[in-house]
């Protein structure tokens, strides 16, 4: 019990601090994402040593100590995702329909064939826009149902993963397909006009630093900066959406927010896990929402899965900062 209860607790530890070390290969990167898994292993670990403090009490106290400065640690960055935080966005006092924007971001998963399950949601929950994450030809064929409801449409079918489409039932113009960094990772761009205010809106979806994707986090972080940079410029209210293979407290993400200067409705609210859908216990938020300050929040709701390993995420904004 001893050595499995030491082996685990340096373990933590070694998490804790493998975010700091240098480079961005995902064996670094990776443990920037359960950053709420793993303060509650180390609660557990200093539950254990507590049981300890009588057959081995220096040990015990070292580890204790170590353990409660690892748990304050993970906890910092947690802790703005949680109702214990003010809220960044202020909510609605009262909702004007013609200053509102709604949005349903869904990661499909390419092999998933649950079509049926998506329109539900969308049939329920009326999105103005609609983004749909590693969809291709046989979704963007299977959605063809929506059509009359969403009459604008911004399709890149692809069969890597990484293909996308946007329904809208707004008019949008300037529209653009980009590939920011990687030649097989589209981004999309619109500007969309909400009570006589141009909006600019981005759709991400970079690749995961991962053994399965890109070994290095640089081009996830890139696109990030680079879209940041961007948002920072425009002189128009600007919202951003997408699977961005990133948590919310990560640094790349809070580097992005601060060139940026982005709100995340999140904050102060929950932390709105949508990955794994499939594993309740290995959960983290990657699909996001952030804009400038001309909104307020309506609705911020994390949508039942339908078959994905990504829950959907719905965002009703108001554009409440005219300028």
């Amino acid at each position: 019990m001893y050595i499995t209860l030491l082996l685990a607790s340096l373990f933590m530890l070694f998490s804790t601090l493998a975010p700091h070390l240098p480079g961005k290969h995902w064996l670094i990167r990776v443990w920037e994402f359960p950053r709420l898994q793993l303060f509650v292993l180390i609660l557990l670990c200093m539950t254990g040593w507590f049981f300890m403090t009588m057959t081995h009490p220096f040990a015990a106290v070292v580890m204790i100590m170590a353990l409660a400065l690892a748990g304050i640690y993970q906890a910092i960055w947690i802790l703005p995702y949680t109702a214990l935080w003010p809220k960044q966005v202020n909510p609605v006092s009262k909702v004007d329909d013609n200053c509102t924007l709604s949005i349903l971001t869904s990661n499909v998963y390419m092999y998933n064939d649950n079509y049926e399950g998506l329109k539900t949601l969308v049939r329920q929950y009326q999105p103005d826009m609609l983004i749909l994450l590693e969809s291709n030809q046989a979704w963007q064929d299977a959605m063809s149902s929506i059509h009359s409801d969403y009459p604008h449409r911004l399709a890149c079918p692809l069969e890597n993963l990484y293909g996308m489409h946007l329904y809208s039932k707004l008019p949008f113009k300037g529209e653009q397909i980009r590939y920011i960094v990687e030649d097989d990772v589209p981004s999309m761009e619109v500007q969309i006009d909400i009570s006589g205010t141009q909006v600019t809106v981005y759709f991400l979806h970079p690749k995961p630093p991962s053994p399965t994707e890109n070994e290095s986090a640089a081009p996830r972080d890139t696109e990030l900066a680079i879209i940041g940079k961007e948002m920072a410029e425009h002189k128009d209210p600007v919202i951003v959406s997408g699977d961005l293979n990133d948590v919310a407290w990560s640094p790349s993400t809070r580097r992005f927010r601060k060139l940026s200067k982005a709100q995340d409705p999140r904050v102060g609210r929950g932390f709105y896990n949508t990955f794994h859908a499939k594993y309740p216990m290995v959960r983290w938020p990657l699909d996001h929402i952030f804009h400038s300050r001309d909104f307020d929040m309506v609705k911020v709701e994390r949508l039942p899965g339908y078959g994905s390993d990504h829950f959907p995420l719905f965002a009703q904004l108001q554009l409440t900062k005219k300028r």
